[in-house]
């Protein structure tokens, strides 16, 4: 019951667990208490009507993330981030999700959990008070909560960025130095790179965080923030790990677009790291991955798995071979001064050509033109620099030649 001021909580209480109850016998009906990334802290206990959604989250310690997806999509979460006020959320059977109420526990305009409730008929004014009430009442319970977890997330950091640079020479101290970390180090991982637009401010690494935590795609195992890049260490499955990694990646995206309105992030992910001393080697790929979509963005688009590099991943060592021997392929040579004196663009022609795979169709429509206009121009090009557009391995050098010539005008 409420004393006398009207606050129903004014008493101290041995845990949060036992504020949990008092709160959910206050209100009538089951409740959790959820830090912000939606992981249960604390809950009451068990009543006989109570949905698979409670019952799969109190298991699980977390809400599930198609749950948390769906409410965002219904427009309950976004709400509760947004005002102070009880948000009543109705079923939703698509994820068989019973009605809810539910409140944002805040410190000043910082969302540090939440709490939900579980009614068996609609709240009445008093009890979206009562509710109002508890958020206050958990506050300090889910302040001490978030401290913790900064502070143990600041403490490994230092120990990650060791990990990503290649620090440790011998397995056994990384082992020994993660026993004060508790960091799941069994691979096998990869190392994943989000590089955004513009350097990352603390509105968007509080909201990708946020992300990180909610998602259960793929096991994060650590995470750090870099100036434009947010670093991700993932566990990975030993198998279809570079499909599970590209539905991880799109996932991520589409929610990084969709909730925070941003576009042009870059993605890089390192080969799979089967130890913790090759996590640094996986970062490094990453790194050269990002340097190659920088600097051919349209031929690597597609790509952001290191392993799905093909000839990219040794063009640098290509191009440093044929600086040190001084070649120039003939039919380079030949085709810039043809459009030299012309204003035409038949090496360009030829690059995407190559680029796709001989496929004439698709070489017309990346050229914008018609298929004819380009096998005509193909023709002229075989008959200009004298190759033979039949043979493979005049093909495949030139290509390389091509790619070089490109990877050289970046460099200017």
């Amino acid at each position: 019951m409420a004393n006398a001021t009207g606050n129903y909580f004014a008493n101290d209480y041995e845990s949060i667990e036992v504020l949990a109850d008092r709160i959910s016998e206050e209100l009538e009906c089951p409740i959790t208490i959820e830090d912000a990334s939606h992981r249960i802290i604390a809950y009451s206990k068990h009543e006989d009507e109570v949905d698979s959604v409670r019952i799969a989250t109190i298991m699980a310690r977390r809400v599930p993330e198609h749950v948390i997806n769906s409410l965002w999509k219904s427009g309950a979460i976004p709400k509760l981030f947004e005002t102070e006020e009880p948000v009543i959320i109705p079923r939703i059977e698509q994820v068989s999700l019973g009605e809810r109420v539910a409140i944002s526990v805040r410190k000043q305009n910082q969302v540090v959990g939440f709490i939900w409730a579980h009614p068996k008929k609609s709240f009445t004014d008093e009890k979206l008070m009562i509710l109002q009430e508890a958020a206050k009442a958990v506050k300090n319970q889910l302040l001490q909560h978030q401290k913790k977890k900064k502070e143990t997330e600041k403490s490994y950091q230092e120990f990650f960025w060791k990990l990503l640079t290649g620090h440790f020479s011998r397995l056994k101290e990384i082992e020994m130095i993660n026993e004060h970390h508790h960091l799941q180090l069994k691979g096998p991982f990869a190392v994943i790179i989000f590089d955004f637009p513009q350097p990352i401010n603390q509105s968007v690494e509080r909201q990708t965080d946020y992300l990180v935590e909610t998602t259960q795609q793929l096991p994060i195992v650590a995470r750090t923030f870099d100036n434009t890049q947010l670093i991700l260490l993932a566990k990975i499955s030993e198998k279809d790990h570079v499909s599970s990694l590209e539905t991880f990646i799109d996932s991520f995206i589409s929610k990084i677009n969709e909730r925070q309105q941003i576009d042009g992030i870059t993605v890089a992910v390192g080969a799979v790291a089967n130890q913790p001393l090759h996590i640094c080697r996986s970062y490094q790929e990453a790194l050269f991955v990002l340097k190659i979509k920088n600097q051919f963005p349209k031929v690597t688009n597609s790509i952001c798995c290191y392993e799905k590099l093909g000839v990219f991943q040794f063009i640098e060592d290509l191009a440093a071979v044929r600086k040190r021997t001084g070649f120039q392929n003939p039919v380079i040579t030949k085709l810039m001064k043809y459009d030299r004196d012309h204003h035409s663009n038949m090496q360009e022609t030829m690059f995407v050509f190559l680029q796709h795979d001989g496929n004439m169709n698709d070489a017309a429509k990346a050229l914008h033109i018609h298929a004819n206009t380009l096998a005509y121009r193909l023709k002229r090009i075989s008959e200009i620099a004298d190759i033979n557009l039949k043979d493979a391995n005049q093909k495949v050098t030139l290509y390389l030649d091509l790619l070089i010539e490109k990877l050289e005008e970046t460099d200017l």
